[in-house]
């Protein structure tokens, strides 16, 4: 099951899965990344079941490509969006922070693929055990919330653990590194950060400029003290956070610098207070462009660089 190809298992054009970034990944933006060849995914972090509804109706009128839905299980909606999903006839979901198992069986019973985040071997397998159709393995490069293994350990770990196939995510944002997932066993590859910066991504245009100027070390991680850890690009807030961390404020204190922080960052352009969920592969983007151009350009330098690396 490990060699099929990520385009035949989802039916779509190349081997791409965009994350479901919570306040940016809508049903329009969903529905372009699918237009353009990879699997678009709604975010439902940060909405509400109504919201859900909407989205994933405009992407049925944007796109008669796949699309997914991402159900963060932390949602206090969790129950009803995954019955809503059955319900709008989505066939594929992918999930994160925490256990999907009170769902699969429903889902899979509506012949839907599940393809949950896991940032570890132990999760892999129990939802190999539950029936899920695959796996994404994210490493600590990526944006947002982490965990503490890097792609390049984790990836080849959870190859070796399930038989199901395996989706690379985290420090993925040109065709080198779509090719060291495809070396490391991956079936695909699931992106972010890159795809913030695409024409199509609906964050607010310094948003958009901020990631264009990170340079290789402008990433933090925030709440590794607190045990919730967060990659979000370098600034006033993130700054203030880990100081007030590391001088032992509690979690009410913290959360003032967070609240409604990602979606300043995402609908006001709040570059200084805002939270700029960001990967560390902020550093290699250097312009804006269509998304259909960024899967183009990845697809053909991996083929490219496995080509010439090729020792066969």
């Amino acid at each position: 099951m490990k060699l099929v190809k990520l385009q035949e298992m989802l039916n779509i054009k190349y081997p791409f899965i965009q994350g479901g970034m919570a306040n940016i990944a809508t049903g329009a933006f969903a529905a372009a990344v699918s237009n353009a060849g990879g699997l678009g995914l709604i975010g439902a972090g940060g909405m509400n079941t109504d919201m859900l509804r909407e989205h994933i109706r405009i992407c049925k009128s944007m796109t008669d490509k796949p699309f997914g839905v991402n159900l963060m299980l932390m949602n206090p909606e969790a129950a009803q969006m995954a019955e809503l999903i059955v319900e709008e006839g989505v066939k594929i979901v992918t999930t994160g922070a925490g256990n999907p198992g009170r769902f699969i069986n429903h889902w899979k019973e509506n012949n839907m693929r599940v393809i949950p985040v896991v940032s570890g071997v132990l999760l892999a397998r129990r939802m190999e055990k539950l029936g899920a159709d695959a796996v994404i393995a994210e490493g600590c490069e990526s944006g947002g919330h982490i965990g503490e293994m890097t792609t390049m350990t984790l990836v080849p770990q959870v190859v070796d653990a399930v038989s199901i196939p395996v989706i690379a995510a985290g420090g993925i944002a040109d065709g080198r590194q779509l090719a060291a997932a495809f070396a490391l066993g991956a079936t695909g590859v699931q992106m972010g950060t890159c795809l913030l910066a695409s024409e199509e991504c609906p964050i607010h245009k310094a948003y958009k400029q901020a990631i264009i100027k990170a340079g290789d070390n402008s990433t933090i991680v925030t709440g590794r003290i607190a045990g919730t850890p967060v990659r979000i690009l370098k600034n006033k807030m993130a700054r203030e956070y880990v100081k007030r961390e590391k001088a032992g404020a509690d979690l009410l204190e913290l959360e003032k610098f967070t609240l409604g922080a990602l979606k300043r960052a995402v609908m006001e352009g709040d570059i200084n207070t805002g939270s700029l969920m960001a990967g560390q592969v902020a550093g290699q983007i250097r312009e804006i462009r269509p998304v259909k151009i960024i899967f183009e350009d990845m697809y053909r330098e991996a083929e490219r660089v496995l080509k010439e690396t090729s020792l066969v």
